[in-house]
């Protein structure tokens, strides 16, 4: 069990004139903590970012909107020269700004013509088996042309009962007519196509056969998507020779943005400057020489008593070896521990995988996951993947152990075990189960444990381990408080909750046993720690009293969420096999229908084993493990500087 790193508070007071230098060595180490300023009566202000600042900003939200148009990922690290960064910043991205705008702007106008090209081209189909040009629709003065779509049938036998003097061109699939009638008898043929549906259709303004527009069309088409397709390409290779430019830009730029800001979080007067943050007392030193160094002498600091106010305000940085460190993402998950609490993280290295391994507790979906998680981590360089993966491998080497304990494979059992009812066959022969003592409800306690034919028995169990970690909880409480306000404090608050349970146990003892002193001897130290919780936490711990046996049955879960993940390994099992057994005359097709149904089957169950387990496995840690000792809430150490990737001083 470990506590956050312990801080020292620090104060640097200096002239102006060493500001910038002071901002830079604080910068640079990456070890002050900067506390932000807020105004009050002494006099001082919040001073003006440094002249650069604007200039810096324009700068890095271009860089940004270029990197994100281009599609930039993090990569593997080219380092180059601050300096050299610098140097060529401006013509770069001003020639790179200048590009891009000229394709981007170019591709925007060969997108407009596609779509006015698609247009056209929407305009054209319906006329397509029509094998008229469109000249041909315009300019009479004696004669009314009607170009549309029909929902009923048109035939030149309509058209005749009304005149004989029409032309009449129509396409039955698309419903398309063209008719050509003298204007005197258009009233008439209108209401003739109106009663048919008849919607007009736009006459393209060019002339031209339908036919032959539209092979020019698609031409122009496909010339025009080769430019747009040359101009990404061309886009592409500025991303390709551009990228670590980019990266170190976007790097440099930051950096000068950070150190310009400054000022707007300290406070200053007309001549002075005052910053005030927390460093690691390890690294409290480095700090001060660092200023020293860079100011020659004329900056001072000094470190500051920490106060009960103070210590609310403390950030809080973890304190763990590599191993428990991923655990640290589960905490923060939560909340980061106040600065003056236990750090959990090294007890939920055990706990947590511990929960997770009780739930599903299988060698095969162990070996699947735990490989899956194996190639992630080394497929995926990211930072914040790695601890989730170490993680998921911390469960499933749980997961392996109580898979041998359980005696599973992917739903099957590795034993035989002889029940009332017949033996049931294992997978590993010669392995036979063997009975230990008697469990709950007449049930046998086993290895491997059955836990399908001993779920009371398994119940009891998942109860037991939730009040040894409810205890656990407790006895951390009482660390937590007897260190800050006193032993006698912690023994109140917390130590009371255990001695209430020996009472109760001692009573429980005495009632089964028919001993009635162990009884009223139970009796009296369950009155006697429920005045001490009385006193510790007021009527309030009284209250919560009952809650503590719902605490311990919510560990039952573990079995429940435990016994749905078999049941359904198990019934995949039944359906795949059954196939296989169903009808020998097409065993072909049904095993390979078997082999499928086991797969997805599996495949399925393998992502609820990832889902379910971690989900109630986290509910334990938080809801009913937090809730005895932990509170939370601490602020995260962000020290004042960069962790450079792709650039050097």
């Amino acid at each position: 069990m470990s506590r956050p790193k312990e801080m020292t508070k620090a104060v640097i007071v200096g002239h102006k004139s060493i500001l910038k230098d002071t901002i830079d060595s604080l910068h640079d180490t990456n070890l002050f903590h900067i506390e932000d300023f807020v105004e009050d009566e002494s006099g001082f202000k919040i001073s003006k970012p440094f002249n650069n600042a604007e200039e810096v900003s324009k700068k890095l939200v271009k860089i940004r909107s270029i990197s994100n148009f281009l599609g930039i990922v993090k990569k593997e690290p080219v380092v180059q020269n601050t300096d050299s960064v610098l140097r060529d910043l401006d013509s770069k991205l001003n020639e790179l700004d200048r590009t891009i705008a000229t394709k981007t702007e170019s591709i925007a106008q060969l997108d407009n013509e596609l779509k006015d090209l698609d247009s056209q081209k929407k305009e054209i189909l319906p006329y397509l088996s029509i094998n008229l040009d469109f000249d041909d629709y315009r300019g009479y003065e004696n004669l009314k042309v009607f170009a549309g779509t029909v929902k009923g049938s048109l035939d030149g036998s309509q058209i005749s009962s009304i005149t004989k003097a029409y032309e009449l061109y129509s396409d039955p699939q698309s419903k398309a007519v063209v008719l050509f009638v003298a204007k005197k008898d258009a009233d008439k043929v209108s209401e003739l196509l109106q009663d048919l549906g008849f919607r007009d259709l736009r006459v393209p303004e060019r002339g031209g056969v339908p036919s032959e527009l539209l092979r020019f069309i698609e031409q122009k088409e496909a010339e025009v998507t080769k430019k747009t397709e040359s101009l990404r390409a061309d886009i592409e290779s500025l991303k390709v020779k551009y990228t670590d430019f980019i990266l170190s830009s976007d790097e440099v730029l930051s950096i000068e943005s950070q150190k310009a800001e400054l000022p707007l979080r300290i406070a200053t007067s007309a001549n002075a400057f005052i910053i005030e943050g927390w460093t690691p007392t390890e690294d409290y030193d480095k700090v001060v020489s660092a200023v020293n160094s860079a100011t020659n002498g004329k900056a001072y600091v000094t470190s500051l008593e920490i106060d009960e106010e103070d210590e609310e305000h403390v950030p809080v940085e973890y304190n763990n070896s590599k191993i428990a460190a991923p655990m640290q993402e589960i905490m923060d998950l939560y909340s980061r521990p106040k600065y003056t609490e236990l750090d959990p993280s090294s007890v939920i290295l055990f706990t947590f995988p511990l929960m997770y391994g009780l739930i599903l507790g299988d060698i095969g979906y162990a070996l699947i996951l735990g490989v899956l998680a194996l190639a992630v981590k080394k497929a995926v360089k990211s930072d914040a993947v790695k601890p989730l993966m170490n993680i998921l491998i911390y469960c499933q080497i749980s997961t392996f152990i109580f898979g041998i304990i359980y005696g599973e494979f992917l739903g099957f059992s590795l034993a035989s075990l002889h029940t009332a009812h017949g033996v049931v066959p294992g997978l590993i022969p010669g392995w036979e189960t063997i009975v230990l003592f008697g469990g709950l409800s007449g049930e046998e306690f086993t290895f491997p444990i059955h836990r399908t034919h001993m779920i009371m028995t398994m119940i009891g169990v998942t109860v037991i381990i939730g009040l040894l970690q409810l205890n656990l909880g407790f006895l951390l409480g009482f660390s937590n408080i007897a260190r800050h306000h006193g032993f006698m404090h912690g023994l109140l608050e917390k130590g009371s909750w255990i001695i209430i349970e020996v009472g109760v146990l001692i009573a429980a003892i005495g009632v089964l046993g028919g001993n009635s002193i162990l009884t009223y001897v139970g009796a009296a130290v369950f009155v006697i720690a429920v005045l001490m919780l009385l006193k510790g936490e007021g009527i309030q711990g009284v209250v919560e009293l009952p809650s503590l046996m719902g605490n311990a049955l919510s560990y039952s879960r573990i079995i429940a969420v435990g016994l749905s993940s078999i049941y359904i390994a198990s019934t995949v099992n039944d359906i795949a096999f059954k196939m296989i057994w169903a009808d020998h005359s097409q065993i072909g097709f049904l095993a390979i229908a078997a082999i499928i149904v086991f797969i997805l089957g599996h495949s399925l169950n393998t992502v609820l084993s990832i889902i379910a387990p971690g989900l109630h496995a986290l509910r334990l840690q938080y809801v009913e493990f937090f809730g005895k000792f932990y509170s939370g809430g601490g602020k995260k150490y962000n020290p004042f500087g960069y962790i450079r990737k792709y650039t050097e001083e």
